[in-house]
């Protein structure tokens, strides 16, 4: 839901200043690498209708989109930058990095990292001879190059969202940028994507705040600090507690969604559901998304994805994390559901009843969807307030069969039911007046019939008019309910 929120701002953004949405994969990180995540993300934009103008999959005139075959770009940067001064190759192997963070930890400094104090005791070509950097590269020693980052500078970067973020150089490390594997880390690719891009606005997750100050450096060391895109950094999607980040956790044990789509991780194998397999709409799922950290500032909540492209404002998201709620996503939801037409509901519940087995017409599912519509949040639902219409009961509710099913109620069932057969129109309003008649010859109240007869159809006490099941049932079906409920209650 993160990820997407994010996209969605970007998307609106874009849309409302007729700007460039891109999809840039940012795969350089090969550790975290995750198989199928590249077409998932693809797939969960278009769910969502977020299409964007240039991608890994459609090209443009600023590509490759993917960062992993951009790394000779990323290359010739860092090399660049060692070469102007602003950073430098360090060869502390995994073991060296350790000893420096112990010793660091013993001595109870206060900034423990590879920084401008500390790097001068470590093997880097600051502390070598040009003839030891060289002999080491020569020799295939692994290596990684890092940021110089200098010192007692007072740096000030506007966040549009935060506003001023204030820091002195001594608190930062000197960030790797670009690692032993060939590959650019997110700092340093990021950069210079968003300069050869063009990108006028990078706006992404709370996580990238502290590192604004690092980007910041960065743009400066590139000599690129007067094309530097505005930042915007998006307040945290809350679990429903508020107390803490939303993760994948909350929604498996708490019940709801947290990806666009289903999700099966591939090494685990452990499936997570989606808000598309969950019965929810993708554009009530964008709605969902945009009040996650953004208010328009009225007590309107319903916007379409046009609407809501018209009224976004970047000064209108909050700096606060904003709590998701569960049940008011359910409510968006059902507020889509009721816009559909019945038309529109019974295509999207028509593969349900096939995974379940059934194949209605569709002219008898755009009746039951518009019978059941107002009782239902997801488009699962729909099957759990209308499942009577298409298998008969297989058990009885017992509390309602001991409340509501009286010695004389099979009389009154077998009496309703040859009236039925006799019945030239079998309509809602016809039944009605049919169970009415009864009524009245018997001197009993319409509870008596009707509720008994919504047992025998449904095996509950649920389900629409009454008339209007038996209607959609049909005459043979209704009589052959009645009866085996008659045979099997007694």
């Amino acid at each position: 839901m993160g990820g997407v929120r994010t996209a969605l701002y970007n998307y609106l953004f874009a849309r409302r200043h007729h700007g460039t949405f891109i999809l840039r994969i940012e795969d350089t990180d090969r550790t975290r690498y995750v198989e199928g995540a590249e077409q998932y993300i693809i797939d969960a934009l278009k769910w969502c209708g977020l299409s964007y103008d240039e991608g890994v999959d459609q090209g443009g005139d600023y590509g490759p989109y993917r960062q992993s075959e951009r790394r000779l770009i990323y290359q010739q940067y860092a090399e660049k930058m060692v070469q102007e001064g602003t950073a430098y190759y360090a060869f502390d192997t995994a073991e060296e990095l350790e000893a420096l963070r112990e010793k660091l930890k013993q001595q109870k400094s206060d900034i423990q990292q590879y920084n401008a104090i500390t790097r001068g005791e470590m093997r880097n070509s600051l502390t070598l001879s040009e003839d030891e950097v060289k002999s080491l590269m020569d020799k295939g020693e692994p290596y990684v190059i890092r940021f110089r980052m200098p010192e007692e500078q007072h740096i000030v970067v506007n966040d549009l969202i935060r506003g001023e973020v204030e820091v002195n150089t001594n608190q930062l490390d000197d960030k790797i940028l670009f690692k032993s594997d060939g590959m650019p880390t997110y700092h340093l690719a990021n950069v210079v994507d968003d300069h050869e891009m063009k990108i006028s606005h990078v706006i992404r997750g709370e996580e990238w705040l502290p590192s604004l100050p690092l980007h910041f450096m960065l743009y400066e060391a590139l000599g690129w600090k007067e094309d530097m895109p505005f930042f915007a950094h998006l307040p945290l999607i809350l679990n429903p507690s508020g107390k803490g980040k939303l993760s994948k956790r909350d929604g498996k044990n708490q019940g709801f969604p947290v990806f666009p789509l289903q999700w099966k991780d591939p090494e685990t194998g452990e499936v997570f559901k989606g808000y598309k397999e969950s019965g929810y709409l993708p554009e009530a799922f964008i709605n969902i998304l945009a009040f996650l950290g953004w208010n328009p500032g009225t007590d309107r909540e319903l916007y379409t994805l046009d609407e809501l492209i018209e009224s976004f404002e970047l000064e209108k998201v909050g700096k606060a994390g904003s709590k998701f709620d569960p049940d008011k996503a359910k409510w968006f939801n059902h507020q889509y559901l009721m816009k559909k037409s019945d038309d529109e509901l019974a295509k999207l519940f028509m593969p349900v009843l096939k995974e379940k087995g059934y194949n209605p017409s569709h002219e008898y599912v755009r009746e039951v969807c518009s019978l059941v519509k107002e009782r239902v949040y997801l488009i699962d639902e729909i099957w759990d307030q209308s499942f009577f219409f298409f298998r008969p009961p297989q058990e009885y509710d017992r509390k309602m069969v001991k409340k509501k099913w009286k010695e004389h109620t099979p009389d009154l069932l077998n009496e309703l039911k040859e009236r039925l057969k006799d019945l030239e129109n079998f309509e809602a309003d016809a039944i009605k007046e049919t169970v009415k008649k009864l009524t009245e010859e018997k001197e009993v109240g319409m509870g008596q019939v009707m509720l008994p007869l919504r047992i025998s159809l449904v095996g509950t006490g649920m389900g629409p008019d009454v008339a209007r099941i038996l209607e959609m049932l049909g005459r043979e079906e209704s009589i052959r309910r009645i009866e085996k409920a008659v045979e099997e209650i007694g």
